[in-house]
């Protein structure tokens, strides 16, 4: 604060710097006047008939020298009191939104996200600075919302498997004789902590744009028969059945695993959300390559949609949870998707209407 008390201001600044180009603009005035004027003006005189060594000629030369310094004077002390009036009304307008700039910026270092500025008319270069202070503050707004819901939902997924630990190591330590499950339980809930931080990791990286792909050409057909056939093997005599339909050619330039990686989460939720029925993979090409995932299963609400990429989100919280999910597979293949500049969108009917989603990566 003392060092802003003892910087000078901005309409002082301004003052100062309008006080300084009258002073140049005077001096030059003066010196031009006093080497141009007289001359000329005794030229003038003499081509009139007027005697040059007449007394009055001299008059008459000293009273315009007079009169012109006076004017000079008189021009330039109304010129320095226009000058501070208006540096001051510029100076007050123009610092006037960088004041309320920077105290808004105070209180938002200060934890208040949701401050934000009027945008001014004029100028034009203020005006854009502050639709870039509130684009930044919505941002950071948005960010630190996601980051209270990332930190709660995390909590809640912590919460299951460190229980049953906890639990399972109580009944140890109270003498419990282990059965032939308890091992599997626990490896089971370790299984799931470690899915869980490598999700996490993955999406992290993705959202910091520290994703580093290994592009090469890949062979959609391929690619997805390494994701589909492993799925196809679970679900032999299950009242699921399996079905792809790839047109053959397609080609894109990617990393492999991470694309195979977004396709085996698209199947995992299409099987995890499919008791009975049936799920279709497809494959295109239009403009880009079109991946297309869907299923006959237990669909999604209109006004779940918009929220099905969304790290943690569940439709079905519970259910979900008993079948293992991290709720970071879907939100994985979103970051994935676009780190290769494509899109990944979902469409539903409602529930007990199926799922689809589609995915879209520019053609090699």
């Amino acid at each position: 604060m003392s060092r802003e008390r003892g910087r000078p201001r901005l309409s002082t600044g301004l003052l100062f710097a309008q006080l300084a180009v009258l002073v140049v603009a005077a001096v030059v005035a003066a010196v031009t006047a006093a080497l141009v004027g007289p001359p000329l003006f005794h030229e003038h005189m003499v081509r009139a008939g007027a005697d040059p060594s007449s007394s009055t000629l001299a008059h008459v030369e000293e009273a315009f020298r007079s009169a012109g310094l006076i004017t000079l004077a008189t021009a330039g002390g109304a010129a320095v009191l226009a000058a501070a009036v208006v540096a001051w009304v510029l100076g007050r307008r123009l610092a006037r939104p960088l004041t309320s700039m920077a105290t808004a910026a105070g209180e938002i270092a200060d934890g208040r996200r949701d401050v934000r500025l009027d945008e001014p008319s004029t100028p034009a270069e203020i005006a854009t600075v502050t639709t870039a202070f509130n684009r930044m503050a919505d941002d950071l707004e948005q960010t630190e919302q996601v980051r209270r819901r990332l930190l709660s939902d995390l909590a809640h997924e912590l919460r299951t498997p460190l229980a049953t630990m906890t639990a399972y190591l109580d009944g140890l330590e109270d003498g419990v004789e282990p059965d032939a499950s308890t091992a599997g339980v626990l490896r089971e809930q370790v299984e799931r902590l470690t899915r869980l931080t490598h999700d996490l990791r993955a999406v992290s990286q993705a959202d910091e744009s520290a994703l580093v792909l290994d592009r090469e050409s890949i062979d959609v057909t391929a690619l997805l028969a390494a994701s589909v056939e492993p799925v196809r093997t679970r679900l032999a005599g299950s009242a699921v059945s399996l079905r792809s339909d790839v047109a053959p050619g397609l080609v894109v330039t990617g990393d492999r695993l991470r694309l195979q990686q977004v396709m085996t989460n698209l199947l995992d939720n299409a099987v995890r959300h499919t008791s009975a029925g049936s799920i279709t993979v497809r494959a295109e090409a239009r403009d880009a390559v079109e991946v297309v995932v869907s299923d006959t299963g237990e669909g999604i609400a209109g006004e779940h949609l918009a929220y099905v990429f969304d790290r943690f989100f569940r439709a079905d919280t519970a259910r979900d949870r008993d079948h293992g999910g991290s709720g970071l597979g879907l939100a994985i293949c979103r970051a994935m998707v676009h780190a290769h500049g494509g899109t990944i969108t979902v469409a539903s009917d409602g529930p007990g209407t199926g799922a689809t989603f589609t995915v879209r990566l520019p053609r090699a």
